[in-house]
């Protein structure tokens, strides 16, 4: 999937959601290098919702949002279509 992200620096999210709910192959598109690299391999693997609970919320200085906020809301996204 690809998510436009809103309220960030990264412009856009590419993952893959599998059949178990499992997050794989995060990548930001844009944004801070290094802590979007360390998000991405910090949920891999990891369930959808888990990473939802643990990343919902966030922000990012005087922004509403985050890059991992953003995360969260595509993958609730996600599986709000399954």
């Amino acid at each position: 999937m690809v998510y436009k992200t809103k309220g960030v620096c990264a412009r856009e999210i590419e993952f893959e959601v599998d059949d178990n709910n499992k997050v794989h192959n995060v990548h930001f598109i844009g944004g801070c290098d290094g802590n979007t690299k360390g998000v991405a391999s910090l949920v891999e693997g990891m369930d959808a919702k888990d990473v939802i609970a643990r990343l919902e919320g966030i922000k990012c200085g005087f922004k509403g949002t985050s890059c991992p906020d953003q995360l969260s809301l595509a993958l609730k996204e996600v599986l709000n279509n399954k």
